[in-house]
């Protein structure tokens, strides 16, 4: 009985809680710390105002973090930087490599359904709002569409959860599973569909390449978050479902299978154009990557 128990619970080698406990302790962990952490700061804040927003974005950020720290240190038994948060010279190259190829998969979306008859600009945020609130409100924006929630989800599906089931069972199941549930967790946003649904699956697919190319979570952090920032708060798109402040005022009228729609081009062949484009220029530049090392050890004494 006990030899059964040891099995069901823990691996031999190296001698630890199995893979798929530890990530079932440090999802209760994490929305464990959600709860406590809303019920302190959310007593004297309506539910529905902007603020209560922010506090939630950061709070979620908060407890995720926290949550897959202590998972690492204490049930893997690894280092937290060993989920590929390595600090060294391609951090800041792959995020802004990452932000800026977002950015312009955006400019091409954008650009085509101009051309199509499918946007119609209508003007720009300025032109009517004081320069001061477009600086925050961008800030924010960048904040808690950019930074928040691609940290929080990149840390999550493509950090702790696959990492830890292909050591458990194998990547592939683990790529399959993980970019499942990043689908899954938009099911509830507005507007989304069966085809948004499979679209969101096929970029979680993208992020996994990303962190394969590199084997740090940086570049699919630089896409997830530039992503976001450019197609809400820049080009004014629905982000996901959701539509936020944003410094172009335009309306999407295509075809909705094309263009997205309401839940914006992650849910139309627009958004899958896009992807497939990404997906070659992160080879190209993992391509770059292993070039420029090579060639620095080669120069090196």
């Amino acid at each position: 009985m006990r030899a059964s128990l040891r099995f069901i619970f823990l691996s031999r080698r190296p001698q630890r809680l199995r893979a798929g406990w530890r990530i079932l302790l440090q999802t209760a962990f994490d929305l464990g710390t959600y709860v406590c952490l809303h019920f302190v700061f959310f007593r004297n804040i309506s539910s529905s105002s902007q603020q209560a927003f922010v506090f939630n974005q950061l709070i979620l950020l908060a407890s995720t973090t926290l949550s897959i720290f202590v998972a690492r240190r204490s049930l893997d038994r690894r280092s937290f930087d060993s989920l590929g948060l390595h600090i060294n010279t391609w951090m800041l190259w792959d995020l802004v490599f990452g932000f800026g190829l977002a950015g312009l998969l955006i400019v091409g979306i954008y650009g085509f359904e101009l051309q199509a008859g499918w946007l119609t600009f209508k003007g720009y945020t300025w032109q009517h709002i004081p320069l001061d609130t477009i600086l925050s409100e961008t800030f924010a924006g960048f904040l808690v569409l950019g930074i928040c929630p691609s940290w929080q989800e990149e840390l999550t599906h493509r950090g702790y959860w696959l990492q830890n089931i292909k050591e458990g069972l194998n990547l592939a199941l683990g790529i399959a599973l993980t970019s499942i549930f990043f689908a899954v967790s938009h099911l509830r946003n507005p507007h989304a569909t069966t085809l948004s649904t499979l679209i969101i699956f096929i970029a979680g697919l993208w992020l996994v390449y990303a962190w394969l190319s590199t084997r740090q979570l940086w570049l699919p952090l630089g896409l997830h978050a530039g992503w976001n920032f450019f197609e809400g708060i820049v080009f004014g798109f629905p982000v996901s479902g959701y539509q936020s402040f944003h410094l172009i005022e335009q309306t999407v009228s295509g075809p909705t299978w094309i263009t997205g729609g309401a839940f914006g081009p992650e849910a139309g062949l627009v958004g899958l154009v896009a992807i497939a484009l990404g997906v070659l220029c992160v080879f190209a530049w993992s391509r770059w990557r292993t070039y420029w090392d090579q060639q620095t050890q080669i120069s090196s004494p």
